[in-house]
């Protein structure tokens, strides 16, 4: 805990009020241990196994990147962790250049007991608080993701951030006509996103639930939604680009950002429905690793047939 003199002297400046909190932090979480969670691994190596294990179609470019690492760096840990047999590599169907990151069955052996025990010690200090003081410790950390949030994540000029007051008429207001000029859908379609929009902001869970928004220019240009389906499985729905922003990866952004964000409110799965037809979108959810499981044949909002289709990821 900080001291009172500590927190005099930091108190006016902000760039030492940051640095007060992440000295705070780490030392909460035991980050500064040699070990982490009192095991032969860093941060840095449990972070890398994190991320394969619930990843699939990763990269060693994608860490680097993602993470921030060196590729040197990275490079001398993932050899270490292949000569003990933790990962595996594989050739891309697409292009053989690329090698695709796995754990092996004995590496999900390894992380599995670091992954409960940070598990357990996050709840361990959560269960000393009452639940006022969980719910205002969980909504601070969102109001800090949020605020990061509004750094670019997308390219210049794009940004990802929480819906604020009068997105979800825009969502539904560019549903209905995006989806009725390239598709020719008609108003049933905008009445169903209509009620998608009503029960997300009526039931809108903000432990477990997220609308993102993409902003080009200060201009709404995307969105998308992770909703609970059940205390397990999360729903991925209305995911939207605008034509104007199309190319510039932010439809693979907002889907990067519901798995993320699924993975850490501890979901199982996520399900998705969408129409044979949306082939960009598709190709972003079969990118992301999810995987069709059904089709059906319909014509809820057009006079020709269409084809619904649920696609699952097991995360």
């Amino acid at each position: 805990m900080a001291t009172p003199v500590e927190l005099l002297t930091t108190s006016n400046d902000p760039v030492q009020a940051v640095r007060r909190f992440n000295r705070f932090y780490t030392r909460q979480i035991g980050v500064l241990q040699e070990h982490l969670l009192e095991s032969q691994f860093s941060l840095t190596e449990v972070r890398v196994l994190y991320e394969l294990a619930h990843r699939e179609r990763v990269t060693a470019s994608d860490l680097c990147q993602e993470l921030g690492l060196d590729r040197g760096y990275l490079s001398r840990m993932l050899q270490n962790f292949e000569t003990q047999g933790w990962i595996k590599t594989a050739p891309s169907p697409e292009d053989r250049r690329r090698l695709f990151l796995t754990l092996t069955p004995k590496g999900r052996k390894v992380f599995a007991p670091l992954d409960q025990r940070s598990s357990d010690e996050i709840a361990a200090m959560l269960s000393e608080l009452a639940p006022a003081q969980r719910e205002k410790l969980l909504s601070a950390i969102r109001d800090v993701e949020n605020v990061l949030a509004l750094s670019p994540q997308t390219g210049p000029g794009h940004i990802l951030r929480s819906h604020r007051p009068g997105d979800m008429g825009w969502v539904v207001w560019r549903h209905g006509v995006l989806y009725s000029q390239e598709y020719r859908y008609d108003e049933r379609f905008e009445a169903l996103v209509a009620e998608i929009v009503a029960e997300f902001i009526a039931k809108f869970d903000s432990a477990r639930e997220r609308c993102w928004i993409a902003e080009k220019d200060g201009s709404n240009v995307g969105s998308v939604m992770l909703v609970k389906k059940s205390a397990s499985v999360a729903k991925l729905r209305l995911l939207l680009v605008e034509p104007s922003a199309r190319g510039l990866g932010i439809g693979k952004r907002l889907v990067e950002e519901c798995v993320r964000f699924a993975r850490e409110a501890g979901y199982k799965k996520i399900m998705l429905w969408t129409q044979s037809e949306l082939t960009a979108a598709r190709r972003i959810y079969e990118d992301a690793g999810f995987k069709l499981v059904g089709e059906e044949k319909h014509q809820s909002w057009s006079r020709k047939d269409l084809v619904a289709e649920t696609w699952e990821l097991k995360l």
